[in-house]
C-alpha cells in the first residue's frame, strides 16, 4: 500500500514539473500576435519605455546623462539610431535595459516599426 502511494506521488510530481515553463512568447507564439501596424507613442511605445527604461533614465535618475522621460527628450536617441541599437544589443552600444534581459521580440519590433513609421508623437 505504501509503495503504491509513493508511486502515485512520484508520477504526480513528474507531471507538475513537466508543466512548468516561464517564457510565454516561446510557449504560445501565436497568442496575442505582435501587431506593429499604426504604432502610437502614447498607447504602444510609452508603456514599453516606462516599464523598461524610465527607472534609470528619468528627470530624477539621469543614469548615463540620459533622460528620456518624454517624447522631446527621446527624439535625439531615435534620430541618432542609438535607441534601437541599444535595445537590440548591437555591438558598439550599451545594451539596454542595463543589467537586465533583452526586451521581448515583440517590444523591440513595436519600437522598430514605430521608428520606421516616422516615430510620430501620437
Amino acid at each position: 500500500m505504501e509503495r503504491k502511494t509513493i508511486k502515485y506521488l512520484f508520477i504526480s510530481l513528474l507531471f507538475l514539473n513537466a508543466c512548468y515553463y516561464d517564457n510565454e512568447e516561446e510557449l504560445y507564439p501565436d497568442v496575442g500576435a505582435c501587431i506593429t501596424d499604426s504604432m502610437s507613442y502614447q498607447a504602444d511605445i510609452y508603456p514599453i519605455i516606462n516599464n523598461n527604461c524610465l527607472g534609470c533614465h528619468n528627470s530624477s535618475a539621469v543614469q548615463g546623462g540620459i533622460d528620456i522621460s518624454n517624447y522631446e527628450l527621446l527624439t535625439p536617441y531615435i534620430e541618432s539610431g542609438s535607441l534601437l541599437k541599444s535595445i537590440k544589443h548591437e555591438s558598439g552600444y550599451s545594451a539596454m535595459p542595463k543589467d537586465a534581459g533583452k526586451m521581448s521580440v515583440c517590444q523591440i519590433a513595436k519600437i522598430d516599426a514605430w521608428i520606421s513609421q516616422g516615430a510620430p508623437d501620437n
